[in-house]
């Protein structure tokens, strides 16, 4: 007997539907049933559909900080150390002064929580990905024109290929594709 969301054969089985709220319909009555790995994919965003699917990651946020905090540190520390291993007298300055020190302060923290939100969205999105599972079932170029996709994930604890795939179909969507797990084309 399969373990619950051990099904590895599988990415997840996808239902197709015609307006936003059949899919926010369906997506509260799979929350409700107890399903959480979900995804939708829609032609426009949809405020509801992130408190739907509970999707409330931050991490981009923080590491955006961490590098902003890592930037202010790197800019601070670089003009000490240049002042103190190379130390210019000019009007009885002292050589450690902060208020000049913080233009370059700023903006080297800037470009470091800019470049750090980047690669910390590009690394956690996966992206760049040029093939996702999701491409092959039909239909799915409509995703971007005026049809809504919810999938449910097969590494759900919930997951069972034929009781996700009846409940599914209990909610009226216009076809519930089993999407294959693939390999990404080389």
């Amino acid at each position: 007997m399969r373990e619950p969301g051990a099904d590895i054969e599988h990415f997840g089985l996808l239902a197709e539907f015609d307006s936003a709220d059949r899919l926010l319909q369906a997506a509260r009555r799979l929350r409700d049933a107890g399903y959480r790995r979900l995804d939708a994919h829609t032609p426009y965003p949809l405020e509801e559909l992130s408190e739907v699917l509970d999707l409330k990651s931050n991490a981009v946020a923080w590491f955006t900080i961490a590098g902003g905090v890592v930037g202010a540190a790197f800019g601070y520390g670089m003009q000490l150390y240049t002042n103190w291993d190379f130390p210019l007298d000019i009007g009885g300055r002292p050589l450690v002064a902060w208020q000049p020190f913080m233009l370059i302060t700023f903006e080297t923290c800037v470009l470091f929580a800019v470049t750090t939100s980047v690669l910390a969205m590009l690394l956690l999105n996966r992206l760049p990905r040029l093939h996702h599972p999701v491409f092959s079932a039909p239909h799915f170029e409509r995703a971007s024109l005026d049809r809504f996709f919810l999938i449910v994930f097969a590494h759900d604890e919930q997951f069972d290929t034929d009781g996700t795939d009846r409940f599914l179909r209990s909610l009226s969507p216009l076809s519930v594709t089993l999407v294959e797990q693939t390999e990404e084309p080389e």
